[in-house]
């Protein structure tokens, strides 16, 4: 009788899952009652095609696998990219009254019923899993396509009334009609799309320019005309609480928005520039879980010793490295390792860019006489454990902070110098005494990122001597290595890189490096001896990556310094 049911025949006929593995789900859903389908998902028994092919072979729906190919470009547009979003569906192609519709939910009728409504044509389905729909989406519905019809509308209206001099100052004062809305929306959904951090919206001579920050590089994403600027630049800052009228001094301003399900912080600059204001918006994503340490830090080694500096009851840990190599994502890391319920952690932070759960957290207002220095010294008033200062700027913070590292307390702080012995250095320049330095600090770690080759077009080859010499600093060694190469796709936009990750140089401070902090040695000596102990240089941790097929050599060269071994 069971043999009977069409999802249990499949899943025999398929083979998906065992026997055993069978038999208890149908033994739970005898005692519970739960929906068979349910039960299988619940307990990730198939995977997403897997799952995807019962539902369509169960209810005799034809299963494709999609790729963007697939579809046909004046039928995907048959129907909104805020529609095939929000129900994972993508038209592939019609045929004479019937709209063939690829759909992650086939079975959902009011879907369905919606876009024959729209449409005017007659709803046949076929299954696809949820991701290479989305791929086909974004491929079809990408920013260029989202707004190709809002800048035609806007050239229109340009070409049909077009605005004398005096009338400018009224396009600022308006609210944004509903093709400049599209446009900007379209703008930050295709931001995040491209996984951007940053999008920036820049005026030329002729047309604004829009480049997105994908992995660290810029790339052009498209061009808007000229005459919109004023509206799009009009509109941002009205939906960010910025003064639209202001345009000779530099704001910041703050949008929350949503897209796929997701929570965004949307963080607004504007600067006065010839030909207009510019702006920068820096894309948070809210939802990420992106702070665990094992995430942020893959390599064991490294890993490990994180996990050791931070074990320690006090002292300070300080990161270095320019601005944008990760280094308050790892902070962040840290602190999720050590937040627990016993600890009161406090930061102070500028600007706070991350809500972290059980953590106070403080944005320093210099205009309002609040800065790290006067923060921490209200911190310390507020029985911290753990205190986390977003960067040591002066002597006055360096103080406190060394101080606090001294007296019980867990520091974590940055500084920007290139490498992890000149963190020790710096302070020491800052004006801090040798022997506190010695005293307070636990380690120092430089840190970079690197992008990490595309899987779908990375290609295997065989290097030549000279770049050998790169790597092992000798030729004639190691002659059957095959290392990466980007080539670049569609799936990374041309670049051969989709993705990034940190490496580290972790500087542990041994008994014998404190000695040598009070001797006075300099950096090269102090780095010398964390060598010989079994410290990890910059260099040698990307060589490593390298090696693993994970990044390219150019990626290496483009990252860190390849003059030294």
């Amino acid at each position: 009788m069971q043999k009977q049911d069409p999802i249990i025949s499949f899943l025999i006929e398929e083979n998906l899952i065992d026997q055993e593995t069978l038999k208890a789900v149908l033994k739970q859903h005898k005692q519970t009652g739960q929906n068979l389908l349910s039960l299988l998902k619940k307990q990730n028994l198939l995977n997403e095609e897997q799952f995807t092919k019962v539902i369509a072979a169960t209810n005799k729906i034809e299963f494709i696998t999609l790729s963007p190919d697939m579809v046909d470009p004046m039928a995907a547009h048959l129907i909104s990219y805020e529609i095939a979003n929000e129900h994972n569906i993508i038209p592939l192609k019609k045929q004479d009254n019937q709209l063939i519709v690829a759909m992650s939910s086939p079975l959902n009728l009011p879907v369905r019923d919606q876009i024959e409504t729209k449409t005017g044509y007659k709803v046949t389905p076929v299954a696809a899993t949820p991701s290479t729909i989305r791929q086909a989406i974004h491929y079809h519905f990408d920013v260029a396509n989202v707004t190709k019809q809002a800048i035609v509308s806007m050239r229109l209206k340009a070409d049909s009334s077009k605005p004398k001099k005096r009338d400018q100052e009224q396009i600022s004062t308006r609210v944004a009609n509903d093709p400049i809305t599209k446009l900007v929306s379209s703008i930050i959904k295709g931001a995040i799309d491209a996984r951007a951090s940053d999008i920036h919206i820049e005026p030329q001579e002729n047309d604004v320019r829009v480049r997105y920050r994908v992995d660290g590089i810029l790339r052009g994403a498209i061009t808007v005309p000229a005459s919109a600027q004023l509206e799009v630049v009009s509109h941002i800052k009205i939906v960010s609480d910025m003064d639209i009228s202001e345009k000779r001094i530099p704001q910041d301003g703050h949008i929350t928005t949503s897209h796929d399900g997701k929570e965004y912080d949307l963080r607004i600059s504007s600067l006065p520039a010839v030909g207009g204001e510019k702006i920068v918006i820096r894309i948070l994503d809210k939802n990420a879980d992106r702070w665990l340490l094992d995430t942020v830090v893959t390599s064991p080694e490294d890993n490990k010793k994180f996990r050791e500096l931070v074990r320690n009851p006090y002292g300070m840990i300080l990161l270095t490295g320019p601005t944008g190599s990760g280094k308050t994502t790892t902070l962040y890391s840290v602190l999720q390792l050590i937040n627990m319920p016993g600890r009161n952690i406090v930061t102070v932070e500028d600007p706070v860019e991350y809500r972290l759960d059980g953590i106070t957290q403080v944005q320093i207002r210099p205009a309002a006489g609040l800065t790290f220095a006067s923060a921490l010294r209200s911190i310390l008033r507020q029985d911290p454990d753990v205190i986390l200062v977003g960067e040591i700027r002066d002597l006055e913070t360096a103080e406190i902070a060394v101080s606090a590292a001294l007296t019980g307390h867990i520091v974590l702080s940055t500084l920007h110098t290139n490498d992890a012995a000149g963190a020790i250095s710096r302070l020491i320049n800052l004006g801090i005494p040798p022997f506190l330095v010695g005293s307070a600090l636990l380690g120092t770690v430089a840190q970079r990122l690197m992008r990490t080759c595309c899987s779908k077009c990375k290609q295997l080859y065989k290097p030549s001597a000279d770049q050998l010499k790169i790597i092992f600093g000798r030729a004639g060694k190691q002659q059957n290595v095959k290392l990466t190469r980007a080539v670049g796709c569609k799936g990374c936009y041309e670049t051969g890189y989709h993705g990034r990750k940190s490496i580290y140089e972790i500087l542990p401070v041994s008994s014998e490096i404190r000695r040598m902090v009070l001797d006075g040695s300099d950096d090269d000596a102090i780095k010398k001896q964390a060598i010989k102990e079994g410290m990890r240089t910059l260099r040698q941790s990307a060589v490593n990556e390298v090696l693993s097929g994970a990044t390219s050599l150019d990626e290496l060269m483009r990252v860190v310094d390849t003059r030294g071994k």
